[in-house]
Formats: structure tokens, sequence, C-alpha cells
């Protein structure tokens, strides 16, 4: 398996040789149909669309499909395009010739690369509209011409391609071609987000549970009723990858047998409390109490233990911030603000 030298891997794309549809943890309907669709396609000629949030499991089935495909490693190439300079993407994609632009050398593609084999272009919408058009011709009949080049070239490749916007929403917004999108739509895969598959929830954080236990040398054996309800209930704005995330900071922190809510990362403690709030606020002024004691000030307590928590996690990863951040499940930049603003 191969990666452009351009490319920005995300945490779930993986050279893995493992993985199957049996690796895509699911309980619910529409994933189960979607993995019941990619079998079916997988097997066939034409291109293959998948689509769904960031986080959804996206590039684990992909993975899966390459492996079933029994196409040869060695020829399937890896694509972020979101990583690539819009300036060389037709480059990179498709090659160059000597003299094609300044310091352009002759060069192969990604479709040389991956030609008799599977090439998965990641963050489709990422590519420029006019380049699309070329991926298009090479859809219909297999060939393109390279940059600078008069000489059309002919390649046999499997098209993969994956994107995290809805294809209607990507086309209003012109970030898909409607002709690209037609020739993929054969195709097509959705994979829907947490929120809509509740069923998984629970799947997965026992799933990380038991990974995590085994990668800190933990003993949790579970969570609590209270902190299951609010899973279920939980946006997952990052999906699987989020909860990932935050199943992985809370098993490294634990020191008892079951997570509770107050053993949640720091921004969505906040963010139960926060919520709280505005609804109190909304009901206010009837049963407004009549004094300010420090005793009482949830914001400073709040601020107390997001201050316990940073400090223990930066202990854990020995001042490591970009560690931190990850298992924090908060961006690095919002942790040294957090630790300057608490004085850490």
């Amino acid at each position: 398996e191969k990666h452009s030298d351009y490319d920005i891997f995300d945490d779930d794309i993986e050279d893995t040789n493992d993985t199957t549809f049996d690796s895509v943890i699911t309980n619910d309907a529409k994933m189960l149909k979607a993995i019941d669709q990619a079998k079916k396609i997988t097997k066939s000629d034409n291109p293959i669309l998948i689509y769904g949030e960031t986080g959804t499991g996206k590039e684990v089935l992909v993975q899966a499909m390459i492996n079933y495909s029994g196409i040869s490693r060695d020829k399937v190439v890896i694509q972020n395009c979101a990583a690539l300079p819009q300036n060389l993407i037709e480059s990179i994609l498709f090659g160059t010739c000597r003299g094609a632009y300044t310091g352009a050398e002759n060069r192969k593609g990604l479709f040389d690369e991956a030609d008799g084999g599977l090439l998965f272009l990641d963050e489709l919408n990422s590519i420029p509209y006019d380049v699309q058009g070329k991926l298009l011709r090479v859809l219909q009949d297999g060939s393109f011409r390279p940059v600078g080049s008069n000489v059309q070239k002919n390649v046999n490749v499997k098209i993969i391609a994956a994107m995290n916007e809805e294809p209607t929403e990507a086309i209003n917004n012109q970030h898909l071609r409607k002709d690209l999108f037609y020739r993929l739509s054969g195709g097509m895969i959705f994979l829907p987000p947490l929120r809509e598959r509740k069923s998984d929830i629970m799947l997965f954080v026992n799933h990380y549970i038991n990974e995590y236990n085994f990668m800190y040398g933990k003993n949790v054996q579970g969570i609590t009723r209270i902190l299951e309800n609010f899973f279920l209930n939980y946006y997952w704005e990052g999906n699987v990858r989020e909860l990932k995330h935050i199943m992985e900071s809370m098993v490294s922190l634990s020191d008892t047998d079951i997570l509770e809510v107050q053993h949640l990362p720091a921004y969505m403690y906040d963010r139960i409390f926060n919520e709280g709030i505005a609804e109190s606020n909304n009901a206010k002024t009837k049963y407004e109490r009549n004094f300010n004691s420090e005793d009482y000030n949830l914001n400073k307590a709040l601020e107390e233990k997001e201050k316990e928590l940073i400090t223990e996690v930066l202990k854990i990863t020995k001042g490591n911030k970009t560690k931190a951040g990850e298992l924090l499940g908060i961006p690095r930049q919002t942790l040294k603000y957090k630790i300057d603003k608490l004085n850490i």
C-alpha cells in the first residue's frame, strides 16, 4: 500500500492487512446495510463514493473493502486530497512532463502508481472543480493526459472516493461537480452519524474500555447509568473518533472501576454545566437565590476541577501539551489558553 509524498493521514487511515468487514463495530441497521452494499460493490468495476461526517468510520470501511477486493497491497494508493496544495493537485494525480511549468520534471502521477490496482481519494470535495472534470474523464474512458503532455495515457484503476459533506450540499456549494457525482452515484455508500446509531454507542464504549485497559494497565469495568444516558443523548459532533478520544482520556486517568460523569474530559464536563446554567438563567427570577457565597460559586468550582484535571494530565504526559490535549479531547491551543488562564 502506497501513500503520496504529499499525504497527511487521518488517525484511522492505517496500512493494515487484517481489517475485515467484521472489524466494523456495529449493530445498527443502516450500518449493516452499508457493509452489505460495500461487499457487493467492491467486487464490481464501478467507482465507489462513501460519504459520512468526519469520524464515522469511512477509513475502516475502506480498509475492509481493499482487503476484500483481493487487489495486491502494492497496487493500492491512498491520498488525502485535503492535504494537497491546491495548485499541485492536478500534477500529483496525473503526473507531469518536463517543461510543463518552471521546474517541472517527468513524474508519474497517482493514477500511474495505481494502474492495475486501486486508488482511494479521501476528501474528494477538496479537489478543484476543473480537476474534477479531468477525474471524470478517467472514470468514463480510463484515459488522461499528464500535465504538459499531448499524449493520452490509458489506465485501469478502481476508484474509491470519500467525503464528509453530503453530496447534494457539496454540489450546491460547488465543491462537487454534478456530472462527477452522477458517475459515482451508482456505487454510493452512506455512513450515518453516531448520534443516529444509539445501539452502537455502548458497543464502542465497551470496546474502548477493553482496549485502553490493556494499553494503560487499568481495570475499568464499566460506566454509571447516568454517564450512559449522557452518552446516548450527546450530539457526538466528532462521531466515533470523538468517543474514542474521550474513552482514552477517561480510562487512562481513572482510579476507579466504574467511570462517572466527573471523569469526562474538561470540555465535556464544562458543557454539561454550561447547558444547566443556560436553562437556569432562562427560568430565573422566581427561584433566584439571594446570596453570593463563594461556597456556591459554580464557575469557581468548575475552574478548580478543570485545573486539577489538566495538572494531572500534564504529569502523565510529562508536560507534553500536544499529547495532553489529545487525552483531554481539546486542541493544543485551547489547552495552552486554559493553562495560562488557570495559572497552571
